[in-house]
């Protein structure tokens, strides 16, 4: 990362992993669309609005019925959420 007076440039690779470990990001799903975003899930009811919450990369940490409990779950790994809509 480099600094010139008030703008801040980052590599392609330092953008990537920015907020690895400490920012997740909370997205309500349909169930149809989880097949590709959370390998090795179980058989689910078509058309349900679930609550995900992925990692700053992407990876899937969570799927919930729920908001909340996707928040909490998120609190529980001190992870700061930002929602997607």
């Amino acid at each position: 990362m480099t600094r010139t007076d008030e703008t801040i440039t980052m590599t392609s690779g330092e953008l990537a992993h920015l907020g690895e470990g400490s920012v997740a990001y909370l997205r309500k799903v349909s169930s149809d669309d989880l097949r590709g975003r959370f390998p090795g899930l179980q058989e689910i009811a078509p058309g349900l609005e679930l609550w995900a919450l992925f990692a700053a990369n992407g990876q899937p940490i969570l799927l919930s019925d729920a908001r909340d409990r996707a928040l909490a779950g998120a609190l529980e790994n001190d992870l700061t959420t930002v929602a997607i809509h």
